[in-house]
């Protein structure tokens, strides 16, 4: 009996958070040019620093783009825009962020499809214009590439990356290949969708089933779904998430807390 691991990125395979923050401060400045007028090198460091701390509430890259716009607005008081701004700071963001996303886009009139393409666009110019930078930017946490090029296990990426940039990672960074029909990226369906096709395949009946994500909020989620109840969840503690979660996720009996050496062990 082998066993199949469907493993998350962005805080489990690959610390993006240099990347995607950059990328987000470049983002924010094509979609709201004048917000920057006054911005200096200084306060955009300031930014990409504050991303590291609330980087744990992002479920889509595109999400970065409004943390940068609400950080610049508890700031700078004159760009304001948005009812939330006033008096919030970086652990409120991190407490309250499913409350704080909905009004901030009605708010600042922003739809979600606009702001994934213009994220992805970013990134591939950037890409296109100095990869060496943009890969530079991102680091697999350590023993993931060779756990991933020896693993024994049948190795699926699932993800809310866009495809094509963990694609790109994984070959330029960690030197690994893996099959594009094996990286299921933003657009395949939610997470708990994948888990489900992946199980119904007939390849993989007999196998152990193994989820491995960064994100308690995910996985709740498949617990809430009775067939998903074969599968090993696992909340990697590297990744980008808070001690409370680690702390929720440890008295939920179906969730294992995960190390980093034990992970890249598993997957050998």
């Amino acid at each position: 009996m082998g066993d199949l691991y469907a493993l998350d990125f962005d805080g489990v395979l690959c610390d993006s958070c240099g990347e995607s923050s950059v990328s987000a401060v470049k983002a924010a400045k094509v979609r709201w040019p004048s917000l920057f007028d006054n911005v200096d090198s200084t306060l955009e460091d300031w930014i990409v620093q504050q991303m590291f701390t609330v980087r744990p509430v992002v479920e889509t890259g595109y999400e970065n783009l409004l943390l940068v716009r609400l950080l610049l607005e508890t700031r700078i008081p004159s760009i304001r825009k948005s009812s939330v701004s006033e008096g919030l700071t970086v652990e409120g963001i991190l407490d309250n962020w499913s409350k704080l996303k909905p009004i901030i886009m009605e708010e600042w009139d922003e739809k979600r499809e606009a702001l994934i393409e213009l994220f992805g666009k970013v990134r591939d110019e950037w890409m296109e214009k100095d990869l060496v930078t943009w890969i530079g930017a991102n680091r697999f946490y350590p023993g993931v590439p060779d756990a991933l090029k020896f693993a024994s296990s049948r190795i699926y990426i699932v993800t809310t990356k866009q495809s094509r940039f963990a694609d790109a990672l994984l070959r330029e960074l960690a030197g690994v290949t893996i099959p594009p029909e094996r990286i299921y990226g933003l657009g395949t369906g939610p997470k708990v969708e994948v888990l489900r096709q992946l199980q119904r395949k007939p390849e993989h009946q007999g196998l152990k089933l193994h989820f491995v994500e960064d994100r308690l909020a995910t996985l709740k989620n498949v617990i809430k779904e009775p067939e998903l109840d074969g599968w090993n969840l696992y909340l990697g503690k590297w990744g980008y998430n808070t001690r409370n979660e680690r702390d929720e996720a440890a008295s939920i009996r179906r969730i294992h807390l995960l190390e980093l050496s034990d992970f890249s062990k598993k997957l050998k």
